[in-house]
């Protein structure tokens, strides 16, 4: 029997790549991973090939049994992506696009008709006189990681040392943050979900509420169509996050993501379609789903890692008190502030919800024994 169903790969298998796993096979849509290693999340459930992302001949071998590459995070080389695209490899977003989630300095740049805190490149402290200060490394820092608040001359010449070039940027004494997930097709079809407030606690994303509480009808339309506006100027195929800080009614641009992302997971069981499925039809171009929400509200928090190893026996106890708690496991090994899992929660009462959540994530982190 010939199989008229595309092979789409992800380079990558982690916990993306798991959740990318039930909407490929509802589709029938052949699902191939290159991973690090077989124990690696999305390579545990599916379809994979084990080798190094790094290593072009690698990854044009795996290619070859792709109609079309994606990726589960930032960290392929773009001569790696632009070898793909010279061999002929279809690669979904493009190495042009890509380019602006992997270079914070390329994507200020690329981006500066919109709304963003002011920035620049700065190689030695004596470029700067005005402190505090938000630094970031140009490319390779996420979670929270290269990212510094810097209050003087001497911790910004410390952080220049250990990384040379800095993007700096003036600090925004913002009143929340939201993400706002777009989807692009390759024939410019686009969709967004509804905005995302996010919840961070040591740089780290702890939980979501969408749609944004504090965000008003208008302020939702304006980071809507910003968002689209992006994922057109970049010409990003895929699913994208794009990050915003709120302070009033203004939004400034903070970072990009050209993949699925945490502050999108809430779209499994809170959307018409998940993050995921609309991802594979963009990168297929197929048309792409309907984004609205199923519910009014839609909470996700994050599972952390820490010392608590057993996380199956807590389900005896969260199912019961609340059966409408989604759990979503992703079998990494757990390490403390490893994103490890989430639940998903929906209704209508956001301060239910949030408590809800919170409740589970602290019983499973073993915060609490009831």
């Amino acid at each position: 029997m010939s199989d008229s169903f595309p092979t789409v790969g992800i380079i990558g298998a982690g916990q993306l790549a798991r959740m990318s796993v039930a909407p490929a096979a509802a589709l029938g849509i052949n699902l191939i991973l290159l991973a690090g290693d077989s124990s690696d999340s999305g390579a545990q459930i599916t379809n994979h090939v084990v080798g190094d992302y790094l290593d072009v001949a690698t990854v044009l071998e795996f290619a070859k049994k792709c109609d079309v590459v994606t990726f589960e995070h930032e960290l392929v080389p773009l001569s790696v992506i632009k070898a793909l695209e010279a061999s002929g490899v279809v690669v979904r977003p493009s190495s042009k696009a890509f380019l602006y989630s992997q270079d914070k300095a390329a994507m200020r740049e690329r981006l500066k008709q919109f709304p963003a805190p002011e920035s620049r490149v700065i190689t030695s402290a004596s470029d700067v006189s005005e402190y505090p200060l938000i630094a970031k490394v140009i490319a390779g820092g996420y979670d929270g990681r290269g990212v510094w608040k810097v209050e003087s001359r001497q911790e910004l010449e410390e952080i220049i040392l250990q990384v040379g070039s800095l993007l700096i940027e003036e600090l925004i004494e913002f009143d929340y943050e939201i993400a706002v997930m777009v989807a692009r097709s390759p024939h410019g079809q686009a969709t967004t979900w509804a905005p995302t407030q996010t919840v961070q606690v040591d740089g780290i994303c702890t939980m979501t509420i969408t749609p944004a509480p504090a965000l008003s009808e208008l302020m939702s339309a304006k980071a809507q169509r910003l968002a689209l506006d992006i994922a057109q100027e970049i010409g990003v195929t895929g699913v994208m996050a794009v990050e915003m800080f709120v302070k009033g009614d203004q939004l400034f641009v903070n970072e990009l993501a050209m993949r699925p992302h945490n502050s999108g997971h809430w779209t499994i069981e809170g959307a018409v379609t998940s993050q995921f499925e609309q991802h594979l039809r963009a990168v297929l171009d197929l048309p792409l789903g309907d984004p609205s929400m199923s519910a009014p509200m839609a909470v996700m928090g994050n599972i952390l890692g820490g010392d608590k190893t057993d996380m199956y026996r807590p389900y005896l106890h969260l199912m019961a008190r609340n059966p409408g708690l989604k759990f979503h496991h992703y079998k990494k090994e757990a390490r403390p502030g490893r994103k490890i899992g989430h639940i998903n929660l929906l209704g209508d009462d956001v301060v239910e919800l949030t408590q809800e959540v919170a409740h589970a994530l602290a019983y499973m982190s073993g915060e609490i024994d009831e």
